[in-house]
C-alpha cells in the first residue's frame, strides 16, 4: 500500500481527480476544423468550446444522444457568452474580485496542466494492468466469514438462547425474536467480514467454527453478549481489473503527484514568515514511506 501523501500532493492530486479530462490526451482541433456553431454579438462559439462543455459533464449526461445533448450544451454556451459580452461591456473584468479570480482560475489551470504532463503518460493500460498484477493479482486472498449473531444484554440471556439452540430452535427465527443487534431483523445476518472486521473476541470466536456451528459459551464484547453461527467461509473475492481500473489510476495519481511535488518543493526558494514578518523555519520534511 502506499504511504501517506503530504498535504500539499494531496492537494495535487485532488486537481487531477477533480479533473479527468486534464489527464485525458485531447488533441485540439485545427481550425479548418472547427466550425463556429454560433456567434453572440459577433463573438464566435467554436465546435472546440462545445466539445470541452461536454467533455466537464458527468458520464451519464455525456452518454445522451448528440441530437440531444447537442442543443441543450449550445444554448448553454450562448447564455454564458451573453453574460460574459454584458459583464465586459461594464468593464467588470477589471474589478479587483474579478482578477483575483481569474488568478486563481489561471493558476489552477497551470497546476493541472502541469500535473497532466508529468503523469498522463503513467496512466497507460499497460501501467494500469501491472500495477492490478502487483497489487491485487499478486497479493493472497484473505479469509472471510458469513455468521449470525444474537446479541443480548446480559451473559443469562445469551445462555438461555444456547439452550433453545441445542433444543432444536432455528437460529435466525431466535435472532429475530431475542437478538437486539444489527441484523435482527435478517435473523441476525451479517454477511461475509474479514478477522480485523469485527471486535478480537467475536472474531475470534467465529473464525473457529465451522459452517453450520454455533458458539456454545456465551462471547463478550463492547457492545454486549453473543451467540455466534458460522454460515459460509471463502476467500475474499478478487474484484476484476475493470472493477479495480478506477481505484488503480487514483492510486497512481496520487503516488505520482506525491513525487511530483515533492521534487518541484525541493528544486524551488521557499522563504516563510510569520505575521509580523519574521523569518520562520520550514518543517522537517516526513520520511517518505514506502510502498509494499
Amino acid at each position: 500500500m502506499p504511504g501517506l501523501p503530504s498535504r500539499p500532493a494531496l492537494l495535487a492530486a485532488a486537481l487531477l481527480l477533480a479533473s479527468p479530462a486534464a489527464v485525458a490526451q485531447v488533441q485540439p482541433l485545427a481550425p479548418a476544423s472547427d466550425p463556429v456553431v454560433a456567434r453572440v454579438d459577433g463573438t464566435p462559439i467554436h465546435l472546440s468550446e462545445l466539445e470541452e462543455a461536454v467533455r466537464g459533464l458527468p458520464e451519464q449526461f455525456r452518454a445522451m444522444p448528440p441530437q440531444v445533448l447537442y442543443p441543450v450544451m449550445l444554448d448553454q454556451l450562448i447564455t454564458q457568452r451573453v453574460l460574459v459580452n454584458a459583464a465586459r461591456k461594464l468593464n467588470l473584468q477589471d474589478t479587483p474580485e474579478v482578477r483575483a479570480r481569474i488568478r486563481r482560475a489561471e493558476e489552477e489551470a497551470l497546476q493541472q496542466a502541469l500535473l497532466a504532463r508529468e503523469i498522463g503518460p503513467l496512466l497507460t493500460e499497460q501501467a494500469l494492468r501491472a500495477r492490478y498484477e502487483q497489487d491485487i493479482v499478486s497479493k493472497p486472498q484473505e479469509a472471510e466469514v458469513r455468521a449470525r449473531h444474537i446479541l443480548v444484554q446480559t451473559e443469562t440471556e445469551a445462555r438461555q438462547a444456547i439452550t433453545a439452540l441445542q433444543g432444536g430452535a432455528d437460529f435466525a427465527t431466535l435472532a429475530r425474536e431475542r437478538s437486539r443487534g444489527p441484523g435482527a431483523a435478517e435473523g441476525g445476518d451479517l454477511g461475509f467480514f474479514k478477522r480485523e472486521e469485527m471486535p478480537e473476541a467475536f472474531a475470534a470466536a467465529a473464525f473457529a467454527l465451522e459452517p453450520g456451528q454455533f458458539t456454545t459459551m456465551p462471547v463478550r464484547t463492547q457492545f454486549g453478549w453473543h451467540v455466534i453461527k458460522l454460515e459460509e467461509r471463502r476467500e475474499e473475492p478478487r474484484p476484476s481489473f475493470e472493477q479495480a481500473e478506477e481505484g488503480l489510476r487514483r492510486a497512481i495519481i496520487e503516488e505520482a503527484a506525491t513525487r511530483v511535488v515533492e521534487r518541484l518543493r525541493a528544486e524551488a526558494s521557499v522563504e516563510r514568515f510569520a505575521l509580523d514578518g519574521a523569518p520562520i523555519a520550514a518543517p522537517p520534511l516526513a520520511p517518505a514511506t514506502p510502498r509494499r
